[in-house]
């Protein structure tokens, strides 16, 4: 079997998930020069050319393409095999979350998701941005709501419905009165970690959209709601992420929520689907969640 060379798919599947050769350099600790070398190494193994040239950006070709993503999986399978043999069968999970839902819906469940996992270790790392777990190597799995997409070689296990809403605090929901077109003179809290939400809250509502007026952007969705139990404004929030601020009076929904198809779900590589701790955690979030 004649494989490519090991350090070369490396340096090619650093290249094209930083599209950056100086980048790909600086998370191998080599210099450019070095990558650059690697990449043409592989080209010849290959017998193609496998990026062109945008200017001052490399682009990888079609094919290429597919070969980083087949690379990628591949690296994370090692990798991982080594770790666990390295850790002699301890059990880990390295878990990519949205900040909000993390801190308002996961976090005060640990306990119990602890309890219930035994021995196996769940490492809750908060996503500012969130994205496919495709695009985080270093990730084991990854909870993606309304902003999910199919992949290759990726499990998903939808555990949670999703409903979403304009959020404020009752003294500023009052004043709205249930008249979505009071929203053009409020004051719009927007998260630039999911800028298109107000869009899509407009587009699977059925409401017409509004044109805002005075519109104040945060870093991410936690933030923003934030801003929204301070009196600040009007914030677009996961009703599962805000429930006890309902519960407590803290917070409002004027114009109710909306349900979204794709729930929350999930996402592993599917070679990791059927291992036990996969298994565990994916049962915990079910019986927790209560999707049916």
């Amino acid at each position: 079997m004649r494989l490519p060379p090991l350090n070369a798919i490396r340096a090619f599947e650093a290249v094209c998930r930083h599209g950056s050769i100086l980048k790909a350099a600086e998370e191998l600790g080599v210099v450019r020069g070095a990558v650059r070398q690697q990449i043409s190494t592989l080209e010849n193994h290959l017998g193609s050319k496998l990026f062109s040239r945008d200017g001052r950006r490399l682009v990888a070709t079609e094919k290429a393409s597919a070969f980083a993503e087949a690379a990628g999986a591949a690296l994370t399978i090692l990798k991982r095999a080594a770790d666990e043999f390295e850790e002699a069968g301890r059990q880990r999970i390295r878990l990519g979350v949205p900040s909000a839902f993390a801190i308002w819906w996961l976090m005060p469940r640990a306990a119990d998701m602890q309890a219930s996992l035994g021995d196996i270790e769940i490492d809750i790392v908060p996503m500012t941005v969130v994205e496919p777990l495709s695009q985080h190597p270093d990730f084991d799995a990854v909870i993606m709501g309304g902003e999910i997409r199919s992949s290759a070689g990726i499990t998903e296990t939808r555990f949670m419905e999703d409903e979403f809403g304009p959020v404020a605090t009752p003294a500023i929901a009052a004043g709205l009165a249930g008249d979505v077109a009071a929203l053009a003179q409020s004051n719009i809290l927007v998260s630039r970690s999911a800028p298109k939400l107000w869009t899509e809250w407009f587009a699977e509502s059925g409401t017409p959209p509004v044109a805002f007026s005075r519109l104040r952007e945060f870093e991410d969705l936690l933030l923003a709601v934030g801003a929204a139990r301070a009196g600040l404004g009007i914030a677009l929030a996961p009703k599962a992420s805000i429930e006890d601020d309902l519960d407590r009076g803290i917070l409002a929904a004027p114009y109710g929520f909306i349900r979204r198809p794709a729930g929350y779900s999930l996402c592993c590589r599917t070679s990791d689907a059927k291992r036990s701790a996969f298994a565990a955690l994916r049962n915990w979030l079910l019986r927790s969640g209560g999707a049916s």
